[in-house]
């Protein structure tokens, strides 16, 4: 892992008072406030919204125990650390993990509000005092080698935990530096006489309409989902491998397609909805769907019509979205964790997230997790995880 530098210091002689929150209805006072914190957030994203995490907490909370921790400095909330208590099946039995609300639904996440360090710090130290009703303290989702810049460990450590560190996830960043006719021209010859061989094959089936659907959110009269936009897109899944994938995260599958049509209406209400539509000869072709916030655009979910395969509408989409996200000078995209091989030809950077774990010397399951993880490492096991909602190890 490279060098990272070590946080500013944001340390003030002032006491801070941390407040935890463990209704979820009790949140709703804070609305404004958690707002204008996202709003100071380096790096944030959709998920970190309120918003979000009351539609997360409707489909997933039940058989989790909200923990929000909001850090006061002289009676004013300065940060707010989202925290859950969820149980995951292991090897060796259930176990009670506290961690962050994000499920894996998107790549990185953390502390709200313009001083983590003190977030954090406040935030873990209110743990360490509190009765323990986890086995298992594991912050993931950290984005170490960004905005993190080791605070997260710091804090921890200051608190008194021992953490351990260990790759989570590794995704596809572009990051939208200089023109699109500069980074266009950063592709291989061979990527770039690709996408536009295909793009002419296309337009030999129809006339080509790229849709993309950004609205500004109800704050500024418009956030009208457009459902039929999105039905298009789920449609498409359904049609492609995606209708028969058991994984539980495809926009079509049944376990998780009423939170993603809350969720969607939720992006839509808040201006932070990105859909992406391309039209064959008027016909659905190919879709890209994703959250933004602040010019930072998360894909989450990508497909196309099976049968158009040859002529590859997928790629031709995602140069058209691309070259218009340069256009309104989006910072980067992400473009999920998984599938790297095919994304490699869009990629600028790997991003790897972190998890850093605390495992509770009189916890004996968290002994036994933590000796096989060292254990696994010491074969030389995989360096990053499936998935939280699989397993904790």
């Amino acid at each position: 892992m490279p060098q990272i530098a070590q946080p500013p210091v944001e340390q003030s002689p002032v006491e801070h008072h941390v407040e935890q929150i463990s209704d979820i209805h009790e949140l709703a006072g804070y609305r404004l406030i958690w707002k204008a914190l996202l709003s100071q957030t380096r790096a944030a994203t959709f998920f970190q919204s309120l918003d979000w995490l009351e539609v997360y907490w409707r489909h997933s909370g039940h058989g989790q125990k909200l923990r929000v921790l909001i850090v006061h400095e002289e009676g004013k909330p300065i940060g707010i650390l989202p925290l859950v208590v969820l149980t995951e099946s292991t090897r060796v039995g259930p176990v009670r993990v506290l961690t962050y609300p994000l499920h894996d639904w998107g790549t990185f996440y953390g502390p709200i509000g313009p001083n983590p360090t003190v977030t954090l710090r406040a935030g873990m130290e209110y743990v360490a005092r509190a009765e323990r009703d986890w086995d298992l303290l594991d912050m993931r989702w950290v984005d170490a080698a960004g905005c993190d810049r080791r605070r997260t460990p710091l804090a921890m450590r200051a608190a008194g935990f021992s953490p351990q560190q260990q790759p989570w996830a590794q995704t596809a960043v572009v990051d939208m530096n200089g023109t699109w006719e500069e980074y266009w021209s950063s592709r291989t010859k061979k990527w770039r006489h690709n996408v536009n061989r295909c793009q002419r094959r296309l337009a030999e089936r129809g006339e080509i309409t790229y849709i993309r659907y950004r609205p500004e959110g109800d704050a500024y009269g418009d956030g009208d989902p457009r459902w039929d936009l999105y039905d298009a897109c789920v449609e498409l899944s359904r049609r492609s491998w995606q209708g028969s994938s058991e994984t539980g995260t495809t926009l079509c599958h049944e376990s998780v397609c009423e939170y993603l049509r809350d969720t969607h209406a939720a992006a839509a209400k808040t201006g932070s909805l990105d859909l992406n539509l391309l039209l064959g000869d008027g016909k659905p072709a190919a879709f890209v769907y994703n959250y933004h916030y602040h010019g930072r655009v998360y894909g989450l979910r990508m497909g196309f019509d099976p049968d158009l395969t040859a002529v590859g509408p997928g790629s031709v989409l995602q140069q058209m979205m691309l070259e218009d996200g340069f256009r309104r000078q989006d910072k980067c995209y992400d473009l999920g964790a998984g599938s790297l091989d095919c994304k490699r030809h869009w990629l600028t950077r790997l991003a790897t997230c972190y998890r850093y774990t605390h495992f509770p010397a009189t916890t004996i399951r968290a002994q036994v997790l933590r000796l096989k993880r060292l254990f696994v490492q010491w074969r030389g096991g995989p360096d990053y995880v499936v998935s939280s909602k699989q397993k904790a190890v």
